[in-house]
């Protein structure tokens, strides 16, 4: 124990009490007390010049066995405060929303927040996983990802890779999502952890736009989420790298009423090196925070990392992945060594029969549940030198219109009030047919609906007959100009969107009541429930309909009396 003493008796020059503070243990001071030759030390707490330059040549040969630079005055360290005490998060994301945090700090929290002399908009932990619940279905994340690999080719990506990795701290599984596009220097990497910024809205040919797909992806597969990503030097600035942490388990355990992002970053001069963007101290408090709650233990460990992305590219590590309502992952690693798969009612095991039993159906059947089925539809076109890799082995792209017979060519050009279109673009081309396995009069129908190459609504059904009408029957378009919701899992329900679908409906009809027979359906079947088919009655059923339209009508004409 520290123990200060008082000497009761001297004064000082200036008329003070002298003070002597004694600084060591008791049981450095038995250890301690003797130097050099068996010399007792003075307790005074003074030094004759003899002591001191014993001390000095002391010091001065022992420091031949320390690292360079190791007797530097180290940078402020604020020490992280201990850990709250352990609590129960859930690993159900559909129960994760059910937090509240600490509302006592939000007062002290707002006074230190208040320097500008402006208000601002505080955003609450749970607002991460409210705003991950637009992905009702899981792959929709994926998608997401691939989204944004996709936009980097501009940017020099060749691939992207999504995997299953172990979490070394405690063995659990987690994915890993990499590709090799230009990377994010640190103020991208800032703008991708933030909510609503998004540089694509302005740039040609990149699928996002919100900036909100990377935060709704990560959160909506699992709680946490490490970033790392390696930029090139452009312009005449060093090449970079970072590290970005948001971990929804941190915010949660640490009853957080801000979103915070611990980021860090590096620099390349000679060697990679630290930048600080403010100072030491938060520097270091982010690196401890992302030790604590990341699946690293080091720094070093973080930045092995990096070992596996060359000049450019980005790593995103996803952990403490949800759970089902029995306590399993909601991903399924095991199904299939070379695939993604999710449980529960996306996945049925009668249509995993049918994939097997129909191939060229297969897509319809598994897209639900597989993540390799479902990516392989995912876009109408991919650069050539571009691959999409699951688990080691790449995804082939498939055209749903190479499953096609009987095909058309239909174009569709939709138009306002006066007859004439809003824009000269607003135009596509419809190409529909019946899937090589019609013949089987198997229930499968749908448009496959692409906007700017990606696919928006798979096998939208837009005609629901009371019997077999439409059967087998698929089409495929690509529609630019209907604005696709911020999931990308639908359209915005817009006049232009309905048009389009009530323009589909009958082409449906059109084509099923012109080639229905062709692959057996009989024309006077009552599967022709269209309306573009008049079914045949006998003149007993015809009777007893003329029959009862007379009644409704003297009805009508008894109500106009009174």
């Amino acid at each position: 124990m520290a123990t200060t003493a008082m000497a009761g008796g001297g004064v000082g020059g200036d008329g003070g009490l002298a003070v002597v503070i004694n600084v060591v243990s008791s049981s450095d001071t038995e250890s301690d007390d003797l130097g050099a030759g068996g010399r007792k030390r003075p307790r005074s707490g003074r030094w004759s010049a003899d002591d001191r330059e014993e001390k000095k040549a002391r010091i001065l040969a022992a420091g031949s066995a320390v690292p360079a630079g190791f007797v530097e005055p180290l940078p402020p360290v604020r020490l992280l405060p201990p850990p709250a005490p352990e609590r129960t998060v859930t690993k159900q994301f559909w129960k994760a929303g059910d937090y509240d945090g600490n509302p006592q700090l939000l007062a002290v929290e707002a006074a230190q927040h208040s320097d500008s002399g402006m208000e601002h908009v505080r955003v609450h932990p749970k607002f991460l996983h409210s705003n991950a619940t637009s992905h009702k279905w899981a792959l929709g994340a994926f998608a997401e990802l691939l989204d944004n690999s996709l936009d980097e080719v501009a940017n020099g990506a060749t691939f992207v890779k999504i995997d299953m990795i172990k979490n070394k701290k405690d063995g659990t599984r987690m994915l890993l999502v990499e590709d090799d596009g230009g990377g994010m220097n640190p103020d991208k990497m800032r703008h991708c952890m933030s909510l609503g910024y998004s540089a694509k809205s302005k740039l040609k040919n990149t699928i996002g736009q919100y900036g909100n797909g990377f935060k709704t992806s990560t959160m909506r597969l699992g709680a946490d989420v490490l970033v790392f990503s390696r930029s090139r030097g452009i312009e005449g600035t060093r090449p970079t790298q970072s590290v970005g942490m948001l971990s929804y388990t941190f915010l949660r355990s640490t009853s957080k009423e801000d979103i915070i992002v611990p980021m860090i970053d590096y620099e390349k001069e000679q060697e990679w090196v630290r930048k600080v963007r403010t100072t030491w101290t938060d520097w270091h408090m982010s690196l401890e925070t992302i030790i604590q709650w990341s699946p690293y233990s080091t720094e070093a460990e973080l930045i092995q990392e990096f070992g596996s992305i060359g000049e450019q590219g980005t790593r995103i590590i996803i952990y403490n992945l949800w759970e089902d309502d029995e306590g399993e992952l909601e991903l399924d690693f095991d199904a299939d060594s070379n695939d993604i798969q999710i449980r529960g009612v996306n996945r049925d095991q009668k249509n995993i029969q049918k994939a097997n039993q129909f191939p060229n159906s297969k897509h319809f059947f598994t897209y639900r549940h597989s993540l390799r089925s479902y990516a392989s539809i995912l876009y109408l076109r991919l650069p050539d030198n571009f691959q999409m890799i699951l688990r080691g082995i790449e995804i082939e792209r498939h055209n749903i219109v190479n499953d096609l017979m009987l095909k058309k060519h239909l174009n569709y050009k939709p138009t306002i009030v006066n007859g004439f279109p809003k824009d000269k673009h607003m135009a596509t081309i419809v190409t529909i047919g019946f899937v090589k396995d019609a013949k089987h009069h198997i229930d499968i129908q749908g448009f496959n609906v692409y906007h700017k190459n990606r696919l928006i609504k798979p096998f939208w059904r837009v005609w629901t007959a009371a019997g077999s009408g439409g059967r087998g029957i698929i089409g495929v378009l690509e529609v630019n100009f209907v604005e696709p919701a911020h999931d990308k899992q639908d359209f915005e329900r817009t006049n232009c969107l309905a048009r389009l679908e009530a323009r589909l409906n009958r082409m449906q009809k059109q084509y099923w009541s012109a080639n229905r027979h062709r692959i057996g359906y009989h024309v006077d079947s009552d599967s022709t429930s269209s309306g573009t088919g008049k079914k045949r009655l006998s003149s007993r059923r015809f009777e007893k309909g003329s029959q009862k339209s007379n009644n409704l009508q003297r009805i009508r004409n008894a109500d106009r009396l009174c």
